[in-house]
């Protein structure tokens, strides 16, 4: 792959001032190191303990005496974090100039651990930080047995998908999906035609480390489009300072009769850092409890990611590229099977790349972080061979710096600004959109004041947006795009507060606003929507929309019973959706957007009871409701039903050739939807009996872990109300049984 660029004078003269700054960091490199020792509450030495080291993602692992040393440790404070299975993780924050050696003592507990938490301005703990925001690791989400990343997603209370089969999932999140959630990957943005009706995440849950959810507004931080939350999917770590990492993953599905295969290699020689990791997916037509398959459901996907990093005192910086091309059929009626895995007619070909650089400064009580990212979106639906219906390249630049000023009387501050530009170029016989480009420009200011048990965070931001289009077509008929010309701008607030009751008892309170500019297909439509007779017009004089939100969440949690409550509230000035307009095209009904005023509300509570003194029985129960209406009184479409959540799970140990092994079952109850939109069918409730079995197995001195899960175990005949093909009567995928295999060396 060649990517070429061409850049005006002025432009090239910052290009190479960054990187003359950047080459000129490498020379001023300095050893700074912290070694300490980790012990249990016996003061007995604790072996193979995880030390991360936030700052640059460096980390290591204690040795048979429970020792570890981390070189290359940036200059002023930094956060250390130590896991160990069994263990309630530590977090400590140091001086590493006036501190070069610590001791830490870990407690035993298997109940949770606290995540130091990235999405958020500050990197604080899950217990310390302002808004609640949900983690979920990638190792979790594969022992579930799920078919895909974003299925995986759906685990964490609120957050749904719009899904076509099992091959395309988009995210929502408390009602709110399509350009209203925000996608982050690589720590850049994931820009990838994200408003289209069978657009997915383009994600592979391979090289993935984990995702973290911010659920409601978060503008502040991501500007335009981050009003209803944001997906943060953290990328894999490197292997530890001085050692090198092989990793082998292969999934089957019985179901799909599909194979998922990965591998990895990574190695960490002194300061430098390296990994590549490919995977190949392939899944056949999905069978339904009837013992039919839908045909066309299929999917083939490659990925593959590689990074290589450097860090020392001053300074460190992270380069990673990911290449993701998915090849995926589109279900339609009457078409001929034929073959087993090779996607048919009509079919998405879909190219995705991603490049990302990370660049830290470390002064003596501050930081400078800036990340720069280019995404290339190259997308291809095909009626056959060499008919080549729509192709459309979406290229994206995109920066964000940030100044971590020196903290000042517990009061911390970050400044910083954004942008993006992005082209769209058509290439197909169809247009779903015109050529256009996007301009983005945001600057914020943001602080963090702690004291005692309180927390204290506001922030201000503005954003403005421009946009315009080219013309094409004929005036009148179909598929004509007349230029376009638009500006939007917009100031938002955050204004969080969090306080701990009692050492047992947190309670927080946001309020914040955000905003998102309508997208090219609210603006321009012009033709009949794809798989309908709905012909659709677009709108220029389309508004911002703007919305406030105000999140409670209140939290309990002990050695052996935890307890939490979330309540949203969320108006959105100028929701943009369709409507009607009475009038028909070429036998078509005609849709136009339009705009009023919407509000959503509602949350998510839960359980998590660990009993004394069966510590290895654990129970976990949630449930969730949104509901969304126009100010008409009418409901919003793609409103997830109400749903109840419950696990049992048990971890056991066998011998020293199972160490750490689990069973879960799981009860999930979706509610019927009756609130439905002008243009929804009402769903029926469905329960899902799911049951998993897996942990380590260890053989001599080599181990692996396994896994083995029965999704949907009653074959049980449903209908998700965000199904795209609710519409055809076509159910969910049936049962289906799920082996993963991991190994490591």
């Amino acid at each position: 792959m060649f990517l070429y660029i061409k850049l005006t004078n002025s432009k090239m003269k910052n290009y190479i001032f960054l990187l003359g700054l950047f080459f000129m960091t490498l020379t001023t490199y300095a050893q700074n190191k912290i070694s300490g020792k980790v012990t249990n509450q016996e003061n007995e030495p604790l072996q193979n303990v995880a030390v991360h080291l936030t700052d640059n993602n460096d980390f290591t692992e204690t040795d048979n005496n429970g020792k570890f040393i981390l070189n290359n440790i940036p200059k002023g404070q930094i956060l250390l974090s130590f896991y160990l299975y069994g263990y309630k993780q530590k977090t400590i924050n140091i001086n590493s100039i006036e501190q070069t050696e610590v001791q830490v003592s870990l407690e035993v507990d298997e109940h949770q651990l606290d995540e130091v938490i990235v999405s958020t301005s500050f990197n604080k703990l899950q217990s310390q930080n302002v808004v609640k925001v949900e983690h979920l690791s990638t190792n979790e989400i594969l022992q579930n047995g799920v078919t895909s990343l974003i299925n995986g997603l759906t685990e964490i209370p609120g957050v749904n998908q719009i899904s076509t089969g099992t091959s395309i999932g988009k995210p929502i999140i408390r009602g709110l999906s399509s350009n209203r959630v925000v996608t982050y990957a690589q720590g850049i943005r994931l820009e990838n035609q994200q408003f289209g009706d069978e657009h997915g995440l383009g994600l592979s849950a391979s090289g993935i480390e984990s995702v973290e959810v911010i659920k409601g507004p978060a503008s502040l931080l991501y500007g335009s489009d981050a009003i209803g939350g944001v997906l943060y999917f953290n990328p894999e770590k490197y292997a530890p300072t001085n050692d090198s990492k092989i990793n082998v993953l292969q999934q089957f599905n019985s179901n799909t009769e599909g194979t998922n295969t990965s591998f990895g290699y990574k190695n960490s020689p002194s300061n430098w850092k390296f990994l590549i990791r490919g995977n190949y997916n392939s899944q056949a037509d999905y069978k339904i409890p009837s013992g039919n398959r839908i045909i066309n459901t299929r999917s083939i996907e490659k990925d593959l990611k590689y990074g290589i990093g450097y860090s020392n005192s001053h300074f460190s910086t992270d380069f990673r590229y990911n290449y993701n091309n998915l090849n995926l059929g589109l279900p339609e009626e009457d078409i001929e099977n034929s073959g087993f895995r090779n996607p048919l007619f009509p079919k998405q070909d879909i190219d995705n790349h991603i490049l990302s650089l990370n660049q830290k400064v470390y002064f003596k009580n501050s930081k400078l972080e800036a990340d720069f990212g280019y995404t290339f979106n190259n997308r291809q639906e095909l009626e056959a061979i060499d008919e080549i219906a729509l192709h459309m390249k979406l290229k994206t630049a995109n920066y964000n710096i940030k100044y971590y000023l020196p903290k000042w009387n517990n009061i911390e501050t970050i400044i910083g600004i954004q942008g993006m530009h992005q082209t769209n170029t058509n290439f197909g016989e169809e247009l779903l959109i015109p050529d256009a480009t996007v301009k983005d420009f945001g600057s914020f200011i943001t602080s963090n004041y702690e004291w005692k048990s309180n927390v204290i965070q506001a922030g201000i931001r503005f954003d403005k947006r421009d946009i315009s289009t080219s013309q094409h077509g004929i005036i009148g008929n179909e598929g004509y795009f007349e230029v376009i010309d638009k500006k939007f701008n917009s100031f938002n607030f955050a204004l969080g507060y969090k306080t701990n009751f009692t050492d047992k008892i947190i309670s927080r309170i946001n309020l914040a606003s955000g905003f998102r500019a309508p997208n090219l297909a609210e603006l321009t439509s012009n033709g009949v929507h794809e798989g309908s007779n709905r012909y659709e017009i677009g709108n220029q004089n389309l508004k911002n929309e703007q919305n406030f939100q105000v999140d409670v969440n209140l939290e309990y949690d002990n050695e052996h019973f935890d307890f939490f409550v979330n309540g949203f509230y969320n108006h959105i000035n100028n929701y943009i959706f369709i409507s009607p307009t009475g009038d028909t095209i070429d036998s078509n009904f005609v849709f136009e957007y339009t705009q009023n005023n919407a509000y959503l509300y509602g949350g998510e509570t839960g359980i998590h009871f660990h009993p004394h003194p069966l510590d290895w029985l654990h129970f976990t129960s949630s449930y969730e409701m949104a509901i969304g209406k126009n100010s008409n009184g009418n409901y919003l479409p793609l409103i997830p039903a109400n749903q109840w959540k419950n696990t049992l799970k048990s971890n056991f140990k066998i011998s020293n050739w199972l160490p750490k092994s689990f069973i879960s079952l799981q009860v999930n109850h979706t509610f019927n939807q009756n609130n439905t939109s002008l243009f929804e069918t009402k769903t029926n409730d469905y329960t899902l009996v799911n049951l998993g079995i897996g942990g380590t197995i260890k053989l001599k001195n080599k181990s692996f872990q396994f896994s083995l899960n029965g999704t949907n175990l009653l074959d049980k005949t449903y209908i998700s109300h965000l199904s795209r093909l609710k519409g055809d009567g076509i159910p969910n995928i049936g049962r289906n049984i799920v082996l993963g295999l991991n190994f490591g060396v």
